[in-house]
């Protein structure tokens, strides 16, 4: 009899989140076991207790999940995960947390094919404002966007919060090759006289950007929010909003709302897990393979 394909989803919250477990169930994996309140400490005894207990054969039909909330402390697990397999027993990993990397992924690939499609151009050298920044969402789609050649702000009510973010980014997921920077919202309308790109991932039912202040941005290209709660996060842009000029923008912004963001977040979350569901060798996927699934979902959509 065939051993069943088996994902063990860990997170760091008190709760599994249903989305991540209809997700994988959807995506094949007969099994999604939860396993609460993880700590980095654990994630040793846990992975080698998933791949020692089947053969060279079956730990093929295992994999990990790693959600929570926190972006460094999920690349960490991440990391630690890789560190504990034992070959030839090992598993693919991925990790997600709070659905922002294949969020922030969506988000980046859909706002790269509309500067492509409407303005032919590209991410590279284009200046991007992440308001409400500070959050998984806003980190993992800056640090996407500075490794594509964007110049990024991250924007916080709290300079001193946003900069320290902003250091984070740089130097535990940069790479060496980010140089994101921070600022207060209250200088936003400052920013946005240079901004190319802006994207809202605060929190949901938050105006971030106005009427007056898209009005005024006379380079703004493309405006994107993941919020689907209303008010929009960004003034003009709804949440099914995907590629049509933003009322009132002088530059003729296109708006790509969180619907349309979200398609492509689901299909790029989808073709993650049936990756470490097919693979034949072990893989550990974050925010870049993301983007990369995310940029071939983007293109077809």
């Amino acid at each position: 009899m065939e051993k069943p394909y088996i994902l063990h989803m860990l997170t760091t919250a008190k709760n599994l989140s249903p989305f991540d477990v209809n997700m994988a169930m959807d995506a094949g994996w007969i099994s999604a076991v939860p396993y609460l309140n993880v700590e980095l400490g654990e994630i040793q005894g846990l992975v080698q207790d998933a791949i020692f207990s089947r053969s060279t054969e079956n730990v093929k039909r295992t994999a990990i999940f790693i959600g929570g909330r926190d972006t460094k402390l999920a690349m960490d697990m991440l990391k630690m995960a890789q560190q504990s397999m034992v070959p030839p027993y090992e598993v693919s990993v991925l990790a997600d947390p709070s659905g922002a990397f294949t969020t922030a992924a969506g988000m980046m690939a859909a706002v790269e094919r509309e500067l492509q499609k409407k303005f032919n151009t590209s991410l590279a050298g284009k200046n991007m404002l992440a308001l409400g920044g500070t959050g998984p969402v806003g980190q993992a789609a800056a640090v996407i966007a500075g490794k594509a050649g964007a110049n990024v702000r991250i924007i916080g009510r709290q300079l001193e919060r946003a900069q320290n973010i902003a250091d984070l980014c740089n130097n535990e997921f940069g790479e060496g090759k980010t140089n994101i920077t921070a600022g207060a919202d209250a200088d936003k309308a400052e920013y946005i006289k240079t901004a190319d790109i802006v994207v809202a991932t605060g929190a949901a039912g938050i105006e971030l950007l106005s009427a007056e202040l898209v009005a005024s941005a006379p380079q703004l290209k493309v405006a994107a929010d993941v919020n689907a709660v209303p008010p929009a996060g960004i003034a003009g842009v709804d949440a099914f909003q995907n590629g049509n000029v933003i009322d009132g923008s002088n530059s003729g912004a296109v708006g790509i709302g969180a619907m349309a963001i979200g398609d492509i977040k689901y299909q790029t979350h989808n073709r993650l897990l049936k990756m470490m569901f097919k693979a034949k060798k072990p893989i550990y996927l974050h925010f870049e393979h993301a983007f990369e699934v995310a940029r071939a979902c983007a293109k077809s959509a």
